[in-house]
């Protein structure tokens, strides 16, 4: 089955680009294009795409309110990638904690474009690129007077804690089998139950929730 993406984009001529680069793939169908968020609702609620790239600056609605109410509607909701400009901007950090399940910088390779789908389509986030971890540092390692870590980590497991901390430090799940010596799908166990103790949707909301409430500082590797 093919990954059903949605495009959102105020320049068509950056809508184009991205269709040619995904068009080439088998496994992935660009159903839809939409110029702005209003348009993406609307879209998005008729052709059920699996993922939506989504552009944040735009005119009338913005990729930021879009993103909140695609990933707050009711039933299954797509998953969001952002594509940006910039690597370092406040409104990307805004759509993560929106719900976006990563970003993507519209410089980036055109593999990087398909891997990005890829991945996402899948459930997990894209929350390995260094671009990502800056951004997290930046913006949510600010201090915050009433940062107090989750009761739910008490309900993690030591195993568990692990993977969170190396899920922090941006490792893939692959990387974290090899660092903890177990297989690729004993970690996407692990991952499961992490996101279902902490009650967050991916691996990017859990990772905002560790900086945001303290428990990973600013720099840390």
């Amino acid at each position: 089955m093919s990954v059903e993406v949605l495009l959102v984009d105020d320049q068509e001529l950056v809508r184009t680009g991205v269709r040619a680069i995904l068009d080439r793939h088998d496994d992935i169908a660009v159903v839809g294009e939409a110029e702005d968020g209003h348009a993406a609702l609307d879209a998005a609620a008729r052709l059920r795409p699996d993922v939506v790239l989504m552009d944040i600056r735009m005119s009338g609605m913005d990729g930021l309110e879009a993103t909140r109410r695609l990933v707050s509607a009711a039933g299954d909701a797509p998953r969001v990638v952002v594509l940006t400009t910039f690597d370092l901007d406040e409104y990307v950090y805004e759509a993560l904690r929106a719900g976006a399940s990563g970003f993507l910088l519209k410089g980036a390779p055109a593999d990087q474009l398909v891997h990005a789908v890829r991945v996402v389509a899948e459930g997990d986030a894209l929350i390995s690129p260094s671009v990502t971890r800056r951004l997290l540092e930046e913006f949510a390692g600010r201090p915050r007077a009433d940062a107090v870590p989750p009761a739910a980590l008490d309900e993690l497991t030591a195993r568990e804690r692990d993977v969170l901390d190396l899920m922090a430090k941006g490792r893939s799940n692959r990387e974290i089998a090899e660092e903890l010596v177990v297989t690729a799908a004993t970690v996407k166990t692990h991952v499961a139950h992490i996101l279902m103790k902490l009650g967050v949707r991916d691996r990017v909301q859990a990772v905002i929730l560790l900086y945001e409430s303290g428990v990973i500082e600013p720099g840390r590797s």
